[in-house]
């Protein structure tokens, strides 16, 4: 079940806030565990049980540090391995074999294995939990039910953001809900749904039509590149919007986890803006771990390739994500090592445009599997074999071009300091404050009644981080 989904929206939301409201505080935990097991089971009925295991070996896991301390480190070991033995065997055990086959010649049967639902997502949630109780950051979580709750709640386990328990440990416990959370939430959520629907939707179906276009000019493939770019940052923030809004409104402050990606002025600003959480989990528990930058350069160097590898590999068992995390190595070691010094006596525009055109080479490896494919479409990039345009590159464009301009406004905080000039210029003035307020009521109305619009009259609706 997806957010941006009719059954979700007019079914699961309406009846589990509702009965959240409802019932005393000291159920609300036990009824969130029941709705998002619930939640998960709809489109995982047998992976449920994956995760509520995962969850229990976690939990004992911790206890047991607290437990026996002068055997914390290799408690530690074991259930590192059996997470990453479990994330491995679901989730890159057929690229395995599928390798193996190709390098040896064999013809090994591939597992009859489905991926499940947010599995990566979870299983860092669990494995962040595990080394801050090692490192004596939080304390054990003592309630199963509490701890499971952490792990699968609902707005952010599909999909993130990735939640620490440090970050919401005393909300776990103890937290209210005012209408003035309520309402940020819910005018959040409001703005995910209507990037996804009206944003994500329209502009990701611009990309699919010129990736099986069978004569792709340079402008079509870069046009349907940076269609994908915005797909993915839309599709992907729009989630993290309403997994936000969501927390708010059930007394939860999750943590952000994209800001404005796309007026970035250096790769590593990029990454300092794009999926927070995930950079941040890298960061904090491989990065530093190995040796970070405190450390030789050859091992700077060497812990740099290896944290990206492993943030490509978690995206995807494909050799193209492994590219891609790589890609972003290097492009940060290249920035770090040489080009830094350069790249900050530009122009601040012409330090996004650098950017930007970088991040889009990425994305176009990102969005490929298939080696021939990519080949083709960089050669299409770069007019090897193909023209620069076409009627159909200019039919794209002019029927597109009030979709790209309201992308490119999109990614950039104009909309929010416009909001909050505003709102700062009224919140003396009752009346005007009142009208500004109806206002901006009237635009969410109307961003969720032209979003449900939508999903009633169209079977597009994809959401491109579910395969992670």
């Amino acid at each position: 079940m997806v957010f941006s989904s009719l059954p979700f929206l007019f079914v699961f939301f309406p009846i589990t806030f509702l009965l959240y409201y409802i019932v005393p505080k000291k159920a609300k935990n036990i009824l969130l565990l029941i709705t998002s097991l619930i939640f998960y089971a709809w489109g995982e009925p047998v992976y449920v049980l994956l995760m509520i295991a995962t969850c229990f070996v976690g939990y004992i896991t911790a206890l047991w540090m607290g437990k026996y301390p002068n055997k914390n480190k290799l408690i530690l070991v074991i259930t590192i391995t059996i997470y990453l033995a479990v994330l491995g065997f679901f989730k890159y055990a057929n690229f395995l074999i599928d390798n193996i086959n190709l390098v040896f010649g064999l013809s090994i049967n591939s597992l009859s294995l489905s991926l499940p639902i947010g599995i990566s997502f979870y299983t860092f949630q669990i494995l962040s939990y595990t080394v801050d109780v090692y490192k004596k950051a939080v304390k054990p979580e003592k309630n199963f039910f509490y701890f499971t709750t952490y792990v699968s709640l609902f707005p952010q386990l599909i999909a993130g953001p990735i939640v620490r328990y440090e970050t919401i440990s005393e909300e776990l416990h103890n937290r209210t809900v005012t209408l003035e959370k309520f309402s940020k939430g819910f005018t959040r959520f409001i703005i995910g749904i209507g990037k996804k629907v009206l944003i994500a939707n329209n502009i990701g179906a611009l990309y699919d039509s010129i990736s099986l276009s069978p004569n792709i000019t340079v402008g079509m493939a870069w046009l349907g590149t940076i269609a994908f770019g915005f797909q993915i940052y839309f599709d992907f923030s729009a989630y993290s919007d309403m997994a936000i809004g969501m927390g708010k409104m059930l007394g939860f402050s999750f943590l952000e986890n994209f800001n404005y990606p796309y007026i970035a002025n250096s790769v590593t600003d990029f990454w300092r803006r794009w999926h927070m959480s995930l950079s941040t989990f890298f960061r904090d528990y491989v990065y530093i771990p190995l040796g970070g930058n405190r450390c030789s350069k050859a091992r700077h160097i060497r812990n740099i390739l290896v944290v990206w590898g492993l943030t490509g590999l978690w995206h995807g068992a494909s050799w193209n994500f492994i590219i891609w995390g790589l890609y972003f190595g290097v492009l940060l070691l290249i920035e770090k090592f040489w080009l830094k010094k350069y790249i900050e006596k530009l122009p601040n525009i012409l330090r996004i445009i650098y950017t930007d055109f970088l991040v889009l080479i990425s994305w176009a490896i990102f969005a490929f599997d298939n080696f021939k494919q990519l080949g083709n479409w960089f050669s299409k990039m770069f007019g090897i074999g193909t023209s620069f345009t076409s009627s159909e590159t200019l039919y794209y464009l002019k029927n597109y071009a009030i979709m790209l301009v309201i992308c490119v406004i999109g990614c950039t905080p104009v909309m929010k300091i416009l909001y909050e000039k505003l709102n700062k210029k009224f919140e003396n003035n009752k009346s005007m404050s009142i009208i500004f307020d109806t206002i901006c009521l009237v635009i969410c109305i109307g961003i969720f009644i032209l979003s449900i619009a939508y999903l009633v009259n169209s079977s597009y609706n994809p959401f491109l981080y579910f395969r992670f």
